[in-house]
Order: structure tokens, then sequence, then C-alpha cells
């Protein structure tokens, strides 16, 4: 499509329905980077998955290219995957696979238009996965449940089902239900059409697709006996008692339809992928952060959620992850960053799908496109084209670990400025800077210590500056005022480095715990000390 044909408002509508962008959130090692390959093995995006990192033998996940993330088995960044599935376009982000990468997950579900909420049969609703529910919850972002692991020995469908009833104050809608207890998995039936059972054959370490027979309710009846006649009890139970499926209710996060399966070998996954594309919403208008909407119809908007240097170690490059929210993106358009005001050309323009990039000409509202090098971007930008739009900021969460950086080689001081910096710019970490050390010995503050070793992983082998971490005695962050600063400067009840300035200029006072800080109030009750805002509890 030329410039100088630009696509209707029917067009991009057209497009944008056929789009479905979506995450994938639980609970580590519930086999979320198990379900996104797979996923993208159904859809014929890939011919073959690695779906288990640090095998012997077995490659690691699409989705997973950090050589840490090779080494530990986990996800500790977000990608983008692009594939197609009956006529739609899927956009699937990957998640951060651990509780240290919250902040980086709540960005990506700044992109997203449905979740897909990953719970272990056997483990059912662990801490992380019931956060990220919350997150969910609070950005309006409806949730579709695949209980995973159902080849495994694990809790009872309904008890399950009662948990995220109670626990999520959700109800669970089933729409696949398992023949077979957890462990002793026989098939699936679907709750529209119960007369029919879906058998699978396991695919050794679940490379390939599963081989799928269809049984009809006689020939299940014959075969599975009591088994297949409790699934259809239990189903009919669970259906009758709640609320039955309601669009408007999935939409509005009053209901979640539910899935049984086993990524691994490749069990319900088809079922799944279809779902997303029949319930999940396309993308819709957006709001803005004064008032009103961004129409999909609109020009040209996006949000900058992801900054990711080094995907690609032969050219040491950064890529803005953008998500297109309205209108058309056309690779070398001028688009204007809404912070500054300032315009650039997007010229070099991706699709990216795990370390594989294909260059993009054209993208519609839900797609993602990785903007090669534009140094100017900052996580949480807003980019538009025609009428300006600027949509809301991007929370930071409040860090609780805290340690002094510095380079092991002073001679690289200048790759030791660089590389702070840069991972300050893609919000690896909360860079701040006390008065007490000033900028040459920088406070680093992270959610979760996993986010220092990433730190420490990519100053040494990207920015070949190797740095020491002197870890610091505090675990709260409160934002303040200049007046608090003051304050806090003359306070005995408070020392080091309690004052920092982060490098959007937010002053933050630091305590080691919550009775220095409850302390320091009684004294100085006056004094401006916000909590910084975070996932909902």
């Amino acid at each position: 499509m030329s410039s100088d044909q630009p696509a209707s408002a029917t067009q991009v509508l057209q497009e944008a329905s056929r789009r479905r962008t979506f995450a994938v959130i639980s609970h580590p090692d519930a086999g979320k980077s198990t379900l996104t390959e797979a996923l993208a093995l159904h859809a014929q995006a890939i011919t073959s998955a690695g779906a288990v990192h640090g095998k012997s033998g077995r490659k690691g996940v699409t989705s997973d290219w950090m050589e840490l993330e090779k080494e530990r088995g986990i996800s500790v960044t977000s990608a983008a995957l692009q594939f197609g599935h009956r006529d739609h376009v899927m956009n699937l982000v990957d998640t951060p696979g651990h509780a240290d990468f919250s902040e980086d997950t709540y960005r990506v579900l700044s992109a997203v238009d449905c979740a897909i909420m990953l719970v272990d049969a056997a483990k059912g609703l662990e801490e992380q996965t019931r956060k990220l529910f919350s997150v969910c919850r609070h950005r309006g972002v409806p949730v579709i449940t695949f209980i995973n692991k159902w080849d495994r020995r694990g809790r009872e469908s309904l008890e399950l089902l009662d948990d995220i009833q109670n626990i999520l104050d959700i109800t669970p809608v089933p729409v696949v239900w398992p023949v077979g207890n957890a462990g002793n998995l026989r098939g699936l039936v679907e709750a529209g059409n119960p007369e029919q059972m879906r058998r699978f054959t396991r695919v050794p370490g679940g490379t390939h697709k599963a081989e799928e027979e269809k049984l009809t309710a006689d020939q299940a009846a014959e075969q599975e006996g009591e088994l297949w006649q409790t699934a259809l009890e239990e189903m009919e139970l669970v259906l009758s008692s709640g609320p039955g499926w309601d669009e408007e209710a999935f939409r509005a996060g009053h209901i979640t339809p539910v899935f049984f399966g086993a990524a691994l070998t490749n069990i319900g996954v088809g079922l799944l992928l279809d779902a997303v594309v029949d319930l999940a919403p396309a993308p819709g208008p957006r709001p803005l952060a004064t008032t009103g909407t961004r129409p999909v119809e609109s020009d040209f908007s996006g949000l900058v959620f992801k900054i990711q240097a080094n995907m690609d170690p032969a050219h040491r490059d950064r890529i803005a992850f953008v998500r297109v929210c309205s209108g058309v993106f056309e690779r070398g358009m001028s688009v204007t960053r809404a912070a500054s005001g300032r315009s650039f050309a997007t010229k070099y323009a991706h699709t990216v799908f795990g370390a594989e990039r294909t260059v993009v000409d054209t993208s519609y509202p839900g797609d993602v496109v990785g903007l090669i090098n534009a140094t100017a971007l900052r996580v949480g930008d807003t980019l538009y084209t025609g009428r300006k739009a600027e949509f809301p900021p991007l929370p930071a969460f409040a860090p609780e670990h805290f340690a002094v950086a510095r380079p092991k080689d002073i001679s690289r001081s200048k790759q030791f400025r660089k590389g702070i910096s840069q991972l300050d710019e893609e919000g690896v970490v909360q860079v701040l800077v006390s008065d007490r050390r000033g900028d040459q010995a920088p406070v680093l503050a992270a959610v979760g210590p996993m986010q220092f070793d990433v730190v420490l992983h990519r100053m040494e082998h990207e920015f070949s500056s190797p740095i020491a971490l002197d870890y610091l005695p505090y675990n709260i962050a409160r934002v303040t005022d200049a007046e608090g600063a003051a304050v806090l400067g003359r306070s005995r009840l408070v020392t080091g480095e309690a004052l920092t300035r982060r490098s959007d200029d937010v002053l933050l006072a630091l305590f080691g715990d919550k009775w220095q800080m409850n302390s320091f109030v009684r004294s100085n009750p006056d004094v401006k000390l916000e909590t910084l805002i975070a996932t909902a509890d």
C-alpha cells in the first residue's frame, strides 16, 4: 500500500477484526514457554518444537533467545511472535516466566487484548498467577483459562474450578472438559458437542502435533465406560450451576472460559488456539491519557511497550516494540513522539518471530512492530500521525532490592556508562543516583533479585564492562518531593543513599524496612511519601 493510496476506515476496521493480540500469563514452571511453542506449532508457524529448555539434545523454545534464558531454562524477557491461523493474524506477545520480571509482564499486558491464564493441574492457582490475574482485571484484559499438565497426576477438576471461583472471584465456564482424572487423560469433550470425544496420541517430546481421533458418544461410552459418563456429569454440573457463556460477561471480566490439556504433548492446544480466534476480542478504541479514546480507524498511533537491545549479537542493535493501536503503520512513514513533539522516520521496521526478523511494510491495529535503532524512544512512549494522541503512562513498580554498580575495570568507564544507560532505557532495572555517590556509582533498583543477574550478564557479555554490585540494606522506596528531600537530608532516622533521583527526575526515598519508614513518618507527618504503582494485590 503506497502513501498516496491510504487505507480507508473500512479497510482498517476489516484488518483489525482479523487481529488477535494476546499473552500467556502464569507462575514460573507452569509451562508458559512450552504452551507458547505449542500454539505456534499448531498454527503451523513452526514445524517442530523444542519444548523444554536445558534438556540434552533438545532445542530452546523459539520465543527464548537470550543466553541467560537458555542457561536458566526460563524466560526473562518478552518476545513477540506473529503467525496466521484460520485467516486471522495472531500476535502472541510472550511474557517473562519469573516473578522477578513482573514489571516487564505488566508492560506486555498493556499491549494485548486478551490473556491466557495457564494453571498447573497439580499446583493450582499459585502466587504469581494470582498477581497477574489481578493486573489483567485492573487493566480490563479478559482472561481465557488453560489448565495444563492434565497428563500428569494433579488435583480434581472440580476442585480447581472452585479455586478459580473463590480465590479470583471470577466464574469459570468450561468449554473443554477432560475425560479421566489428571494423570489418566483419556480424551477431551467440548461443552458445545457432548456427542463426541477427542482422543489424542502423544508424540514423544511434544516435538510435533499430537495425533487426534474423534469418537462418537457411543464409542466413548463403550471404550471409556464410567470415565466418559463422569466427565459428562461433571461438565453438566458446572455449566448448570453457573451463568453459562456470555460474551459481554467475558469481556467485562466476570467469567473465564476454561480448557484442559497438556502443552508438552500438544493435547488440547488446537482447541485453545481456535478459542482465541472465536472468543478473544479484536483491537478496539484505546483510552487516551486525558479524555476520550483513539478509534481504531483513525490516524496511526502506537504504544512503545518494550525496548530490547542486542537481540541479534551480530548487529548489536536496539529494538523498540510498538503495539499498533489505530490506523495503518507503513515503513518509512514519519511519526511524532508525543513526549517530545519531535518526528522521525521509521525506516527500519521488522516483525519479530523469536530471534528471527522480517522486514514489515504495513501493519494494522493489534500488530506488533519492531523499530530498529529508534534511540529516541522510551518505554511507555506514544507515537502518532495526524491528530495528537497520548496514551496513559506505564506505571513503574516499587523496587524492593537495591545495589550500587561499579565497573570492575575503570578503563572501561565509557562502556559502563553506556550499558547502564541502555539498561535503564529498556526498563531492565531502575537506575537511581544519590548525592552521596554521584552518577559514577549509580544505584540499581529492582523488583526481584534476578534482574541483577540479567544486568551482570549483559554488562559483561554485551557491553564488555563487567561490574561489581554492592547490595544495599533497603527494601522500600517512596516518591517524595524537594521539601521531603530537604527533611530526609537532615533526618537521623535515615542513612546513606536514603535520597535518590531516578532518570526521569522522580525523587525516591529509600528505607530499610517498614518500621524505619513508620518512625520517620511519625516524626515528619507532613513529608510527601507516595507509594509507587505496582500490581494489584
